[in-house]
């Protein structure tokens, strides 16, 4: 018995030095050679990858939650694991210290070029900006700004290196779109030259497509060279009902001949949307794309790709599929899914986690303890909700249906002072514990229209007394010791708490998942407080668990 229990140690060591999670909610891999759709039950919203080897690296928008373009990792495209975040800080600082609902990070591109990765983003309100770096796991170059102006999104870069058929012209072009509510029009692509090293522009832009009444709301191009042409893969009719077209030119600058290659038909997969086409080291060919899960966020698909006809057609004959034979991995890749649940005994926030806003240390850091410590924020004398509050601590939801349990314990320096869990979005929910003399308020904060300035309402549950207290005279705290639980249920929010971890009882109302600006509905930590006079109060997190 000793020995199968090193064994089975051993090999959970060996699996968390590769970093490999496995969620308890949703696993896409069937473990029998097939997976069932989505791959990423998550907001990964305009995904975007590229193949290095028997490696396949994806990035997708990130907005004004911090850290920002997340990375992931896979071998097979079925299971990924989070490595990392590419960009750590948004400029201008006194935008994007705050938080700036749907601004930001919109439609990344992930490229490999001459040993170095690069990725390319549109910030609506500023430009074109990109990132590099020769470890995807690792530290990222500083954000370039490549093209100045409003307007341009889904940036795309091309360095036309051949691909067998077609002869290398060692030149780079970007392709984008365009934001309507920036620029005053869209459904157009542009096509333009870049430097070799994709710093800068070189060339003027061109319209290489108009979407017209065809094809409105073109967006989201991505950038290829293959069988002798250039393509350009992009959507077009909108997020809800849209589908994806191909299209396809003996010049970068066209004139382009297109193709739908999938669309919803008689599938319940709507608007099969944005994404990443993936020619694998096997010679197989792949499309990620995302679907809009309304609260859940735009979650991602695997379509096989088959090009018979000269055409890239997606999915079963351009519908797309729910299960489908795994793609040919050279390695075995583990069952893995990207991380939920954090034990925070490593001393690192685990990379699930991102802030509404750039991170400030005062909004909390990890304890030597293993513990997660989250500082109370002031807030505003004119606070309204949470909507306008930076310092939250979210993550997505893996699946429609889950349980959070976080096991925490507030520390309160004054009144006002309070901490708790929350299913934040345009709506939210939040159950907190809020410090009132010597004793705390059980309390349900809840905001219907955060996004159009209406205020929360606070509904007192119950009266409890401190688990702890501190005995020195200066700057005393009382302590509340208790495990804190979210039940989500297809969108429904069910709220409880215990004092124990064993024993639960339930705390007001169900809530309605609401998603939030370009983003779904994301669940994690609030610590405030209201006209904080001394020191400020803290939430430990101790662990924060995802189960069925």
């Amino acid at each position: 018995m000793r020995r199968i229990l090193f064994i089975l140690v051993s090999l959970c060591a060996v699996f968390s030095a590769f970093g490999q999670y496995k969620s308890q909610v949703w696993t896409p891999d069937n473990g029998d050679g097939t997976y069932t759709n989505p791959v990423l039950y998550a907001d990964y919203s305009d995904p975007d990858v590229c193949a290095v080897g028997a490696d396949y690296y994806l990035t997708a928008s990130s907005f004004n939650c911090m850290p920002g373009l997340p990375i992931l990792h896979s071998k097979d495209l079925v299971n990924w694991t989070i490595i990392g975040h590419a960009l750590q800080v948004q400029e201008p600082r006194e935008v994007f210290d705050k938080p700036a609902h749907g601004k930001g990070v919109w439609a990344p591109s992930i490229r490999h070029h001459k040993g170095e990765f690069y990725i390319y983003w549109g910030d609506p309100d500023y430009g074109i900006m990109m990132v590099k770096a020769k470890d995807p796991a690792g530290e990222w170059s500083e954000p370039v700004c490549v093209i100045a102006g409003k307007g341009m999104i889904d940036p795309c870069p091309l360095w036309d290196e051949g691909d067998g058929e077609g002869q290398s012209t060692g030149r780079c072009y970007l392709v984008n779109g365009w934001a309507n509510s920036r620029s005053g029009f869209n459904s157009v692509l542009t096509v333009r030259e870049l430097s070799e090293d994709g710093t800068r522009v070189i060339g003027q832009p061109r319209i290489v497509f108009d979407g017209g009444q065809v094809n409105h709301t073109t967006e989201g191009p991505k950038f290829y060279k293959y069988n002798g042409y250039y393509w350009i893969m992009c959507p077009a009719g909108g997020v809800a009902m849209g589908w994806q077209l191909a299209m396809r030119s003996k010049s970068p600058y066209g004139p382009y001949e297109w193709k739908r290659v999938m669309w919803q038909g008689k599938t319940t997969i709507n608007g099969p949307h944005q994404g990443a086409w993936v020619h694998t080291a096997s010679g197989e060919d792949w499309f990620l794309h995302f679907n809009d899960k309304g609260a859940y966020g735009r979650v991602v698909f695997l379509q096989p790709v088959d090009w018979s006809t000269g055409w890239p057609m997606m999915g079963k004959d351009g519908e797309p599929v729910m299960t489908h034979n795994k793609p040919t991995a050279s390695s075995q890749q583990p069952i893995a899914t990207p991380q939920e649940s954090d034990e925070f005994n490593d001393g690192e926030m685990g990379k699930q986690w991102q802030w509404h806003a750039n991170y400030d240390q005062k909004y909390g850091m990890p304890t030597a303890d293993g513990m997660m410590r989250l500082y109370t924020y002031d807030l505003p004398k004119d606070y309204r909700s949470l909507w306008d509050v930076p310092n939250l601590l979210l993550q997505k939801p893996t699946a429609s249906c889950f349980t959070v349990t976080a096991k925490v314990r507030f520390a309160s320096k004054e009144d006002s002072q309070y901490g708790g869990l929350v299913m934040m979005g345009r709506d939210y929910s939040a159950l907190v514990v809020l410090r009132q003399g010597d004793a705390f308020l059980l309390q349900r904060h809840t905001c219907m229209g955060a996004d159009q300035g209406q205020s929360e309402e606070r509904t007192t549950l119950a009266t409890l007394n401190p688990t702890d207290r501190d005995t020195i005279p200066y700057s005393p705290a009382i302590y509340m010791d208790m495990y804190l639980r979210i039940t989500v249920k297809e969108g429904q929010c069910r709220f409880a708490y215990s004092m124990d971890g064993k024993r639960f009882k339930d705390a007001g109302e169900a809530f309605t998942m609401r998603e939030g600006k370009w983003i779904g509905a994301k669940f994690g930590f609030v610590s405030e407080c209201r006209d904080r006079k001394a020191n400020r109060g803290w939430m430990d997190v101790d662990w924060v668990r995802i189960t069925k």
